[in-house]
C-alpha cells in the first residue's frame, strides 16, 4: 500500500509528545493531533513545489495553532496559480532561496577571518518569512562589520539587536545522560549503526575522538569515533558490548517515542527535544540554515527553535512527529523563563560519517560510502537502502527515475513507488 508520507500521523503519535505539545505549545489535543497530520501533507506539498517551481523558489513556512496554513514563496508571479492549486497560499518576493542562502554562505566565511565581530553578532539566519537574511546582534556595529567584510548584498540582509548569547550546553535511548571520561555530562541522541557497530549520534562539542564514556549508570559505554567542532557540532559514540541500540527516543515521564525515519520538517512545524537535564519539551522550527557563534567559534548549518534547552541537554534528541531531526547543540535561556536552541541536523551527521539511523525497520548495514554532506546526490544513481538523499537527487528504481522532494535516509520500505511524499516519479 503506498504511503503519502513515512512520518507519523496523529493515530501514531505516543500520547506523551500530545501532552507535551499540549503544554508547550498551548494547544488542545486536537489541535496537536491535526498538527502532526497538517505538517506531514505540508512536507509533502512543500518539497514537490520546490522542485517545480526550481530557482523561483523562495522557501515555505507553516502557521495556525493546527498547522493548516502553508505559504510558499517565489520570485516569479507567474507561479501563484501553481503554488494556489497545490493547495498553499502563495506569496510573492524579491530573494530566492538561492540568493538568500549565497548571502548566508558569505557570512560563514566572512566569520571564520572576524571571529570578534562574529562574537559580537552570534546568530544569523535565512529567514524565509521576511525573504532576508537576519543577523542577531549584541552590537549592532559589529553586524555591519561582518556584513561589509562578506561582501553579501547588503538589500537581503537585515540587523536585529539582541541580548541573548549562545554557548554549547555542557555540563558535563534518545535523550538519556552519558558522561564522558573527564567527568562531564550530554545525552544520547539517536541509536546508529555502522555496518555491525552500533552506537549513538550526539554532539561534537562533547567530546574529542578517542574520549570514552559511561552510561547513564555510569557502567562503561564506548568512545568517540569522529568529532567536528566548531564548524559542525556532530559526534558518533560506538558503543561496546554491554550496550543495545533500540529505535527509541525517551519522552515524557520515560516512556517510549518510537523513530521511524529522518525526514526534515518544515519552518513552522513542532519539534520536540529530549535531554538528561530538563526531560522532555516542545516549540516549533524556527529557522533552518543558521549560523550561530559560542564562545569557541561558529557553527555553522544549524536549525533554530523554540524549544527550551540547558546544560547537560546537549547532543539529545530533537523530534518531530516519528522523524529524527537532530542533536542539541546550545542556546540562549532556561527551561524555567524560556529560550531559543540550535539543534545539528540529522541527515548530514549520518551522511558525514557514513551512518544508518536505528528505526523500527531498521537492521545491521552499511550505507557505503556517504560522500559530502553537502552533495545532493548524483542524478542517475539505484536507490539504496541507508543512503541519505537532499532534495533534488535523482535515483532509479524498478526501471523508473524518481527525484526526491524531502530531505531524508533511505530507510526499509520507503522504496521511491511506495512513498510519493519522498519521491517524485519523472
Amino acid at each position: 500500500a503506498q504511503s503519502a508520507t513515512p512520518a507519523a500521523n496523529a493515530a501514531e503519535a505516543p500520547p506523551e509528545m500530545l501532552k507535551a505539545m499540549q503544554r508547550d505549545l498551548g494547544l488542545t489535543r486536537s489541535q496537536a493531533e491535526d498538527r502532526l497530520v497538517n505538517e506531514a501533507k505540508a512536507g509533502a506539498v512543500a518539497g514537490a513545489l520546490r522542485v517545480d517551481l526550481a530557482a523561483d523558489f523562495a522557501g515555505a513556512w507553516l502557521t495556525g495553532a493546527d498547522s493548516a496554513n502553508l505559504t510558499v514563496a517565489t520570485t516569479d508571479a507567474s507561479d501563484v496559480k501553481a503554488i494556489t492549486k497545490a493547495g498553499a497560499r502563495a506569496k510573492v518576493v524579491d530573494h530566492s532561496l538561492a540568493e538568500l542562502d549565497a548571502a548566508k554562505a558569505a557570512l560563514d566565511r566572512a566569520a571564520k577571518k572576524r571571529a570578534g565581530d562574529a562574537a559580537d553578532a552570534p546568530v544569523w539566519y535565512v529567514d524565509v518569512h521576511t525573504n532576508s537574511v537576519v543577523v542577531q546582534a549584541l552590537k549592532p556595529a559589529a553586524a555591519e562589520r561582518l556584513v561589509a567584510a562578506s561582501g553579501a548584498d547588503r538589500s537581503v540582509v537585515r540587523v536585529e539587536r539582541t541580548s541573548e548569547q549562545p554557548r554549547a550546553f555542557y555540563d558535563i535511548k534518545g535523550g538519556e545522560a552519558y558522561y564522558m571520561g573527564s567527568g562531564g555530562r550530554c545525552s544520547v541522541g539517536f541509536s546508529v549503526r555502522r555496518g555491525t557497530q552500533q552506537g549513538f549520534a550526539t554532539a561534537g562539542h562533547c567530546g574529542r575522538v578517542g574520549t570514552s564514556t559511561s552510561g547513564h549508570n555510569r557502567v562503561a559505554q564506548g568512545t568517540f569515533q569522529a568529532s567536528n567542532f566548531p564548524g559542525r557540532d556532530m559526534a558518533w559514540v560506538a558503543t561496546n558490548s554491554n550496550w543495545s541500540v533500540t529505535p527509541f527516543v525517551r519522552g515524557q515521564g520515560g516512556q517510549n517515542v518510537r523513530v521511524a525515519g529522518s525526514t526534515q520538517a518544515a519552518v513552522g512545524a513542532s519539534i520536540c527535544r529530549s535531554g538528561s537535564t530538563t526531560g522532555w519539551h516542545c516549540g516549533t522550527i524556527q529557522q533552518h540554515n543558521t549560523s550561530v557563534t559560542y564562545p569557541e567559534g561558529t557553527i555553522t548549518g544549524v536549525t533554530r527553535t523554540s524549544v527550551c534547552a540547558e546544560p547537560g541537554d546537549s547532543g539529545g534528541a530533537y523530534i518531530s512527529g516519528s522523524q529524527a531531526q537532530g542533536v542539541t547543540s546550545g542556546g540562549s535561556g532556561n527551561c524555567r523563563t524560556g529560550g531559543t536552541t540550535f539543534h545539528q541536523p540529522i541527515n548530514p551527521l549520518l551522511q558525514a560519517y557514513g551512518l544508518t539511523l536505528v528505526t523500527n525497520d531498521s537492521g545491521p548495514g552499511d550505507p557505503g560510502d556517504p560522500g559530502d554532506p553537502g552533495d545532493p546526490g548524483e542524478p542517475g544513481g539505484t536507490w539504496s537502502v541507508g543512503t541519505v538523499y537532499q532534495v533534488g537527487a535523482q535515483v532509479t528504481y524498478g526501471g523508473a527515475t524518481y527525484r526526491c522532494l524531502q530531505a531524508h535516509q533511505a530507510q526499509v520500505g520507503w522504496q521511491p513507488p511506495n512513498t510519493p511524499a519522498l519521491w517524485q516519479r519523472l
